[in-house]
């Protein structure tokens, strides 16, 4: 039964996930962490969550952006590893409290002012891609983060989502193997649930790609800030 449930939250967290290019691990982590220890969820949800980043480049190939892609990646790869060092040992409830209040109180200021963007420039881009590496590898939680940099240069939806996944390959390749090399590991049922999650995880892909074609490109980021308004008020009372 545990397998089927972690399926059934693989598929509504890819499905939301690909919509606001977060990923699954925003919404999974919170409630495995319930049930499993830090370190086993995370290292489970990011073996998902980079299966999610390959179902994102699959559907969504026609878009990318070569220039953000190493500008959020190639200092993401550095942060990330660091997150993931430090995660081993970490106390996480303060960090992720100051996060969500971040996050939270950008979404609002955003949903008002819709036109509001963060400038869109190469520092924007570094700064995103060192903090959402940074987050990726310490709380698995760094999509978010991601998406409120990379909706600054209010990109295609396409290419929104396709470039979040190329970015979030490059991080969760570098996290899972600094996971692996410092001992993390799963119980041999969770991996057999991979067997069924990373099917699930592309159906939910799937679904989100029919979704985002009907939402108009002017309301993409309202939805984007949506979705971080809510991801932020969970992580300041439950983080």
């Amino acid at each position: 039964m545990e397998i089927f449930y972690i399926a059934l939250l693989t598929l509504i967290a890819a499905t939301i996930g690909t919509i606001t290019g977060f990923g699954t691990s925003t919404l999974m982590i919170p409630v495995l962490v319930i049930f499993f220890p830090p370190v086993e969820a995370i290292f489970l949800v990011a073996i998902i969550h980079w299966f999610g980043d390959v179902w994102k480049i699959t559907l969504f190939r026609k878009g990318f952006n070569l220039r953000l892609i190493a500008l959020f990646g190639v200092i993401g790869l550095a942060t990330s590893s660091l997150g993931a060092f430090v995660s081993l040992g970490a106390n996480e409830q303060m960090l992720l409290r100051l996060l969500g209040a971040f996050l939270a109180g950008y979404a609002i200021f955003l949903i008002f002012q819709s036109k509001f963007k963060i400038p869109a420039g190469n520092l924007t881009a570094l700064s995103g891609g060192a903090l959402s590496g940074f987050f990726a590898g310490m709380f698995g939680i760094g999509g978010a983060i991601r998406s409120m940099f990379l909706s600054s240069f209010d990109l295609p939806k396409a290419v929104y989502i396709a470039t979040a996944g190329a970015i979030g390959i490059l991080v969760d390749s570098t996290r899972i193997i600094t996971y692996f090399t410092g001992g993390a590991t799963l119980p041999k049922e969770l991996w057999y649930g991979l067997l069924l999650s990373i099917p699930v995880s592309f159906l939910g892909a799937q679904i989100a790609k029919k979704i985002v074609d009907k939402i108009p490109q002017n309301q993409f980021r309202v939805v984007i800030a949506v979705f971080l308004l809510v991801i932020g008020i969970k992580l300041i009372l439950f983080p």
